[in-house]
């Protein structure tokens, strides 16, 4: 497991953009699928976007399809999320994870390290 650490949350009015990002301790950082979920109160936790180890290939839920990009720097132990376009329904606490599958998974039983959460609100 790698320790994790989300930051760049924040309240934006709707259109505007926040970049996230999550700190992994751990040299073994560069070998884990990196992912991002979130979830609002009373509901599941949601895949929003995953990348794999080398960030050849990377996966959205459709709806941040063409919004959200996410990225990784294995130099810093960083995985980023940059949202833009953002609607309040993208309300949420985002939540880094890692996994050390091999290919990319929606589903979080597949991830066993997460962050502590960081929260976004968007304002309409």
């Amino acid at each position: 497991q790698v320790q994790l650490v989300e930051s760049g949350g924040g309240l934006v009015q709707t259109g505007g953009s926040l970049r996230l990002s999550c700190v992994a301790s751990g040299r073994t950082f560069r070998s884990y699928t990196m992912g991002w979920f979130r979830q609002t109160p009373g509901k599941e936790r949601e895949f929003v976007a995953a990348i794999s180890w080398s960030g050849g290939n990377t996966y959205y839920t459709d709806s941040v399809k063409g919004r959200f990009t996410i990225s990784r720097d294995n130099a810093k132990n960083t995985v980023y999320l940059q949202m833009r376009s953002l609607k309040p329904e993208d309300t949420a606490v985002y939540y880094c994870a890692a996994s050390p599958n091999g290919a990319i998974f929606t589903t979080r039983s597949a991830y066993d390290s997460w962050g502590q959460g960081t929260q976004v609100t968007v304002s309409s």
